[in-house]
C-alpha cells in the first residue's frame, strides 16, 4: 500500500484551505442555491436588510432622519458534528487510485505522496459536502437518520405562515403551473418586491421539477424541441429559478411522510453555517488501522442552518 497508509491530520489553516473553504466558497458552492457562511464568529448571527421607503425629506436645517433600512436578524445555532468513513484496505486503495488514474496529468509510473493525498482529500471532501447538503434540507432532531440539527424543510413547515394546501393533489404536468401560480399569489408583498434582485427560487423535489419539465415539453416550438433534445441547464418560472433539492431518493422519512416538497423564498433567506475555527478539536484525520485492516477518515467541526425571515417564505403542503 505504500504511502496510502501514512496518517494525515489537518488542523487550523490547513483544515480551512484544503477541506472546508472549497466546499463553502468553491466553484460548486452556488449549486446549493443558498446562503453559506464559513467561520463566522460564534454565535453566528445573520442579517437581511431591505431599504426603507420615504427617506426623502424637504430640505431644511437640522436632522430629520430615522431608521434607514429594515433589518431582520437571527442567530444560527451551531452543533458539534463529526463525519466518519471506514473502508477496507482494498476498497480504499481502488477508490483512491481510480481518482488518480482518471486525471490526464498524472504520471502513473511516478506517483508521489502528494498525488495520493489529493485523491484521498477529494474523496473525503465530496462525502462531507454531500452529507451537509442532505442534512441542511432533511435535518430533524426527532428523526432517527438525520438528527444532528433541524434543516430547512422542518423549519419551513414550522415557521411558515403562508401555506398552500394541495395535500390531496399529485403534482403533474397538468397542474404544476397551478401550484407555482398559487404560491406566488400567497407570497408576501415584500417577497414579491425582491423578484427584481434575482434571488427568488422555488426549492422543489425531483417529481415537481420533472413535472414542470414535462409541462414545458408540451409546447410545439423550436425552442421546446431543442430543450427536449439537449436538455435544460436551468428551469425558470417567470424569472424565478426552479431548484431541485435532490432529496427525493431519501423520502419519505419518519418526519416527512410526503414525497413532494415545494418552498418559495429568497435564496439569501436560507443560511447554512460551518465553523472550524471556534471549536476546540476541529480537525480532519485520515489513517490506516492495521488491526481492522481498514482505512479511516474523520472530520470534526460545527454546523447548522436557519431560515431568517418567516414572512419571506411560502410553503406548499403536497402529497
Amino acid at each position: 500500500m505504500g504511502l496510502i497508509e501514512n496518517p494525515k491530520t489537518y488542523t487550523g489553516r490547513d483544515l480551512e484551505t484544503i477541506f472546508f473553504r472549497p466546499i463553502m466558497k468553491g466553484e460548486n458552492a452556488p449549486e446549493l442555491g443558498i446562503r453559506m457562511l464559513y467561520n463566522m464568529p460564534v454565535p453566528t448571527t445573520i442579517q437581511l436588510w431591505s431599504p426603507q421607503d420615504g427617506v426623502l425629506r424637504e430640505y431644511s436645517k437640522g436632522w430629520d432622519g430615522g431608521e434607514s433600512a429594515y433589518r431582520k436578524q437571527k442567530t444560527i445555532e451551531l452543533k458539534k458534528v463529526k463525519a466518519e468513513v471506514g473502508f477496507s484496505a482494498s476498497d480504499y486503495f481502488n477508490q483512491v487510485y481510480e481518482l488518480i488514474t482518471g486525471r490526464a496529468d498524472v504520471n502513473l509510473d511516478d506517483l508521489t505522496g502528494t498525488e495520493l493525498e489529493q485523491a484521498e482529500t477529494e474523496m473525503f471532501r465530496a462525502a462531507i459536502a454531500e452529507s451537509l447538503r442532505v442534512m441542511v434540507w432533511l435535518g430533524d432532531t426527532d428523526d432517527a437518520a438525520y438528527n444532528l440539527f433541524d434543516g430547512f424543510i422542518k423549519k419551513a413547515y414550522k415557521y411558515g405562515s403562508n401555506i398552500v394546501n394541495m395535500s390531496d393533489t399529485e403534482i403533474t404536468a397538468d397542474n404544476v403551473m397551478e401550484l407555482f401560480n398559487t404560491m406566488w399569489t400567497y407570497a408576501d408583498v415584500r417577497l414579491k418586491s425582491l423578484k427584481s434582485e434575482g434571488h427568488l427560487a422555488f426549492y422543489v423535489t425531483s417529481d415537481v421539477y420533472e413535472a414542470y419539465e414535462r409541462y414545458l415539453d408540451q409546447f410545439g416550438t423550436d425552442g421546446a424541441y431543442t430543450d427536449i433534445v439537449s436538455g435544460r441547464r436551468e428551469l425558470m418560472f417567470h424569472g424565478i429559478k426552479i431548484v431541485d433539492i435532490r432529496v427525493s431518493h431519501l423520502l419519505p422519512t419518519d418526519t416527512y411522510p410526503h414525497q413532494s416538497i415545494c418552498i418559495l423564498t429568497d435564496s439569501r433567506n436560507l443560511a447554512m453555517a460551518v465553523n472550524t475555527s471556534d471549536y476546540p478539536g476541529s480537525e480532519v484525520r485520515m489513517w490506516y488501522n492495521p488491526d481492522e485492516m481498514e482505512n479511516r477518515q474523520r472530520a470534526t467541526f460545527m454546523a447548522g442552518c436557519e431560515i431568517l425571515d418567516d414572512d419571506l417564505l411560502v410553503v406548499a403542503k403536497l402529497m
